[in-house]
Formats: C-alpha cells, structure tokens, sequence
C-alpha cells in the first residue's frame, strides 16, 4: 500500500496542474491544511482560489514546488528545508514563519521518561533533520549525550553516551505512531500525533517553546512578489489565524509570528 500511495501523490500532482487553476499549495494534513481550510474562504473572497494538495510524504512538496507543479508548500520546518536545499540544490526559500509544533516523546507503555527500561528500544524519524531532532529532545531529557549537543545533522553514531543502552529503530516520520505497541517510546512530530489521536498532553516529554524547527510557508526564489503568494502569507500570519491557532490545538500548536 505504501509503495502504490508513493506512485499515486505523483499523478495527484500533476492532474491537479493540469485540471485546475489557482493558487496550488502542498500541505500535510495535520494541522496545515486543517490551517490552509480555514483560510481558503477569505482568499476566495480576494479572487484567489486556494488548492490544497494533501501528502503526507515529505520527499515530494518540495520537488514539486521547484519543478512548477505547486506554488508553495507549507509542511515543513526550516532545518528540513535548508537540508533539503543543501541536498537537492531546489531553488525555493522560506517566505513565512508560521508555527511551531513541538515533538514529543510518548509511549503506550509507560507514564514517565524514569520507567522506560535498560535495553529499551525507543522509535526516532528516519529523515536528517527530524532524527537530529529527537536525539536533541532524548539529551535534553537526560536519556542520551550527543558528541556536540548543538548539531542540528546529529543521527545515532553522534551519540556520545547512552547510559540506559537504549535501542533506537528509524522509521519514517509519518509511520512513528503506529510503532508504540511495539516499542518503549517513540519521538513523533506533533502533525503526525495529532492524525493518530494522540494529545500532547499524553507526552512523556515535549520540546519548549525555543525549537528551532519553526514550520514555515516555503515558495521558489523571485515569487515573493506575487499577489497571491504576499495574500497567502498575509492570512497564514494574521491574528485571525493566530486565535484559530491557539483555540484549536491548545499548545500542540504554537504561532510563531
């Protein structure tokens, strides 16, 4: 199923390039289109007819964006973006900063960071920036000791201590949830929590407020002048959107405008 889903997004793409017109946007569904949803009706009312494109692939917003298939994305925070810049030469940038959403730790297991076992095996995303990501929350909480405790690239080989010998299986961000019957604790980005149901409110731990990884609206270099993008931007960081925000998702979600 994973591999079909992987073959069909494609073709969603350019279907929708070719069938629709618009301002085309790629998004994950949680919370950014449930975001792009609530402002799509005050876009419409300027002229501007918001498509949102839904995956939950991270690969391929970006590809899409710098080959003229989408106009923007808005899925990603900016340590993904400048690694995937770095890998991939795209010629795209961040044009908004929009929120925060703050990765946790949770376990269907245990209660407390203190119960997770010697030996046990702790779930972490698969991708750069998301692994350097929850190693950095896992030393915060005192699980583990990275060689440089600053290193945004950091995977499991930086790890400089690890007294509990804990375990640590990547898998893709978006299958994290479905791992915590299987094992102690899992690091899951909040989009992704909150599409299994899972509250923050439930996580052993939860990253603070001065994250780095800030999710921002990304477009290619020299649109920035387009009216439709600057009315795209202007909604994603109005105080309208910043009530919606904090009404709705209660911390698991924070304006970072």
């Amino acid at each position: 199923m994973k591999k079909l889903l992987l073959l069909l997004i494609p073709l969603i793409f350019a279907c929708t390039k070719k069938t629709e017109h618009g301002l085309k946007v790629a998004a994950t569904p949680v919370p950014h289109a449930q975001m792009l949803e609530y402002i799509k009706p005050d876009l419409a009312e300027q002229g501007i007819n918001l498509i949102i494109i839904v995956t939950d692939d991270y690969n391929l917003p970006n590809r899409a964006l710098a080959d003229h298939e989408i106009d923007a994305n808005f899925f990603q925070h900016l340590p993904f973006l400048k690694e995937q810049i770095k890998e991939f030469d795209y010629p795209i940038e961040e044009f908004a900063k929009v929120e925060i959403e703050p990765m946790g730790i949770y376990s269907t297991k245990y209660s407390t960071l203190e119960e997770i076992p010697t030996n046990g095996t702790i779930a972490i995303p698969n991708d750069p920036t998301n692994e350097a990501r929850a190693l950095l929350l896992l030393q915060d909480q005192g699980l583990i000791e990275l060689d440089n405790p600053y290193n945004l690239s950091a995977t499991v080989v930086n790890i400089n201590q690890n007294p509990r010998n804990l375990k640590f299986i990547e898998v893709d961000a978006a299958m994290l949830p479905r791992t915590l019957t299987d094992v102690d604790a899992a690091a899951i980005n909040t989009n992704f929590a909150l599409e299994a149901h899972l509250s923050p409110k439930q996580a052993l731990a939860l990253e603070n407020k001065d994250s780095p990884y800030v999710n921002i609206l990304a477009i290619r270099i020299g649109d920035g002048i387009r009216s439709d993008l600057q009315a795209l931007k202007s909604a994603l960081t109005s105080e309208k959107m910043r009530e919606y925000i904090i009404k709705n998702y209660r911390g698991a979600v924070i304006p970072a405008f």
